[in-house]
């Protein structure tokens, strides 16, 4: 009796591929964390941001890891393959923008100091960390045919992906309130995010199976929608962004001409994430195999 409740070790959590992705993902954003911490220089907001993103990905690994290797994950009230599938896209998406972000902003062009190569080589051990995260989404990724578990098929993939670049955008809005037409924008961008988010949170928690309608078949609706959204900012945030206004000659980091550059190519990235899940979403629902 005893032995049933104690917690049991299940080495495969460790010892199969997609252990081995996780533990490379732990020590690698492990390393980069601690080469960033030693220069202590990593101001604010994007070296805040990379460090965030390390010490996020690191700690979420690690406990998962332990709750597999105890097997201790079953008693959570939670879809655990739909969190993890999730979680490691996201994680996959943040690393890989800390580790273009981190570079770019921090490591100078002659780079001959100790801090220079530390953080040289902490951005190397992002980039590998972002190849071991990519590793796992791939291992874990569903067949064909399987929903088991909705949030590692493709079309799960890309609601992670979907919220990700919406906050990105959200990251990057500026100057946006004196036109009608970018405020639209914005509350595309903003309905969007939020029905994405849902969708995932009530996945992981479960809570799909309590919606009294043929889930699969609104998911569908709604990626129509969403796609015919976007479609309107994507032509909408240009338009009224660079309308009459030129790049001006000293344009830094904070330029709102960059940023608002840097939305309408977030804004195309999400329109075609929209219109690959439709097309995947309406192959599952109306052409699935007998």
């Amino acid at each position: 009796q005893s032995s049933r409740t104690m917690a049991t070790l299940n080495l495969r959590a460790l010892t199969s591929w997609v252990g081995i992705a996780r533990l490379l993902a732990v020590l690698l954003s492990c390393l980069s964390f601690s080469l960033v911490a030693s220069t202590g220089h990593f101001e604010a907001p994007y070296g805040t941001w990379c460090m965030f993103t390390w010490c996020f990905c690191f700690t979420v690994t690690l406990l998962v890891l332990l709750l597999e290797l105890l097997e201790l994950y079953p008693l959570l009230p939670l879809s655990w393959d739909d969190f993890t599938s999730a979680f490691s896209m996201l994680a996959a998406l943040m690393v890989f923008t800390s580790s273009v972000v981190f570079p770019a902003t921090f490591i100078s062009s002659p780079c001959s100091s100790s801090q220079c190569a530390r953080q040289a080589v902490a951005t190397a051990s992002s980039c590998l960390c972002f190849l071991a995260y990519a590793l796992e989404v791939s291992l874990t990724r569903a067949k064909p045919g399987d929903i088991s578990s909705f949030l590692s098929t493709v079309p799960g993939l890309l609601k992670v992906f979907e919220a990700y670049v919406a906050c990105l955008i959200f990251s990057l809005l500026d100057e946006y309130s004196r036109e009608s037409g970018l405020m639209w924008c914005v509350a595309v961008y903003s309905i969007c995010f939020i029905f994405t988010l849902l969708i995932i949170i009530f996945t992981i928690g479960r809570c799909l199976t309590y919606i009294p309608c043929p889930l699969e078949k609104v998911l569908v609706g709604y990626n129509v929608l969403a796609l015919l959204m976007y479609l309107t900012a994507m032509v909408l945030w240009p338009l009224y962004s660079f309308r009459g206004r030129g790049r001006p000659d000293p344009c830094g980091s904070n330029c709102p001409w960059n940023k608002h550059l840097g939305v309408t190519f977030l804004t195309i990235f999400n329109l075609i994430a929209y219109l690959v899940d439709l097309v995947y979403s309406t192959r599952m629902v109306f052409f699935r195999a007998p």
